[in-house]
């Protein structure tokens, strides 16, 4: 079984969680918390591969130029209430 020393503030906040029913447990709590810990370093993890992956891409020549790069965000992000828009 694992034991934490959360520190006096977050400690405070997990039974704060309990006591207002948010969750049912302190053990409920923390199993949460370890869940979204889980899933953002999941995410980090397929960050950096994608990263990676564009990385060497770029570095073997497979690069668009800027300009059409530029053109393709403001297409993407258009604001489609700005004057001039379709």
């Amino acid at each position: 079984m694992i034991r934490a020393e959360l520190g006096e503030s977050l400690e405070a906040y997990v039974v704060e969680l309990v006591t207002t029913g948010r969750f049912g447990s302190e053990n409920e709590v923390l199993q949460a918390a370890v869940a979204l810990l889980q899933q953002r370093e999941q995410a980090l993890s397929s960050f950096d591969a994608d990263l990676r992956r564009r990385l060497a891409s770029a570095d073997d020549g497979q690069t668009v130029p800027a300009e059409e790069a530029f053109a393709s965000l403001r297409r993407q992000f258009a604001d489609p209430d700005a004057p001039g828009s379709a």
